[in-house]
């Protein structure tokens, strides 16, 4: 075989690899840039990760302000795309805001580990959270205060731990965070604390609580048997064009190939 033959063959088998993507890289180039919940800061990260291990030429970006903040980001056009963990309000779909449930995320109840407590219901959660009841040994635990740790308002979290509760103005927390680890941490320090996390990011400095017998995990969530769940959200303009590396990430993580990634994260996905 002549040397001009042999290189002929060698340009058509790049030429290939290069067309079916074996062992190269994505096209897209560009930026993403997502705002919002910071429950969602687990699952999208790994996801961002993945998505720029195949597209080495597009930056992601990720800002946990919040889920209300990340709908008005978006709103306002300061972001690609926002992040929210519970569903739009009317008023925000008024403004031309359109909702992409992503997958599902049981909010967890969490305790201090060296609380005797193990189960509540949701009856009882609320009296807690709108103090009725001020004492642990009122649902069987130590004879101490219970103090009550939340989130900020426009929280998605508190949101959706308020609108499941039936709470909504009426509890009286100690403290309101601004995140989902500064509750994790609060609880962690406090033994009497008691406060509510994305399941995904409850850590083992925590306990979560069995709510009606049942206690949160993936499967729970899924068969819909843990109620205290919400949907983790991707929060889009209309008639506002996303970019060609903003659509394919949007692309990607409602694919069949996201799901394990959300999965291993914690959550489960809505596809």
């Amino acid at each position: 075989m002549n040397k001009k033959l042999i290189g002929i063959m060698l340009v058509a088998v790049l030429a290939l690899a290069t067309f079916t993507g074996c062992g190269s890289k994505s096209s897209v180039e560009g930026s993403v840039s997502t705002d919002g919940s910071t429950s969602m800061e687990k699952v999208i990260g790994a996801l961002g990760e993945s998505f720029m291990e195949s597209n080495s030429k597009v930056s992601f970006t990720y800002n946990p302000t919040g889920s209300g903040s990340g709908i008005t980001a978006v709103a306002e056009g300061r972001c690609d795309i926002g992040l929210s963990s519970r569903n739009l309000k009317d008023e925000e779909k008024q403004k031309g805001l359109t909702e992409t449930v992503l997958a599902y995320d049981g909010i967890a109840i969490v305790v201090n580990p060296e609380n005797k407590v193990e189960d509540l219901t949701v009856e009882q959660i609320a009296s807690i959270f709108k103090g009725e009841v001020t004492n642990w040994k009122e649902v069987g635990g130590a004879d101490a205060e219970i103090v009550l740790i939340g989130r900020e308002a426009g929280s998605g979290t508190r949101d959706g731990f308020e609108s499941i509760t039936k709470t909504e103005d009426a509890c009286k927390y100690r403290q309101e965070l601004t995140s989902t680890g500064d509750v994790i941490t609060t609880v962690a320090g406090n033994p009497n604390a008691i406060g509510y996390a994305s399941l995904a990011s409850v850590k083992e400095t925590v306990k979560a609580l069995k709510v009606g017998g049942i206690t949160p995990s993936e499967d729970t969530i899924k068969d819909g048997s843990y109620t205290v769940q919400r949907p983790f959200v991707l929060v889009t303009k209309e008639g506002a064009e996303l970019s060609a590396a903003a659509q394919a990430f949007y692309d990607f993580v409602l694919s069949k190939d996201a799901r394990s990634i959300i999965s291993e994260a914690g959550v489960v996905p809505a596809n």
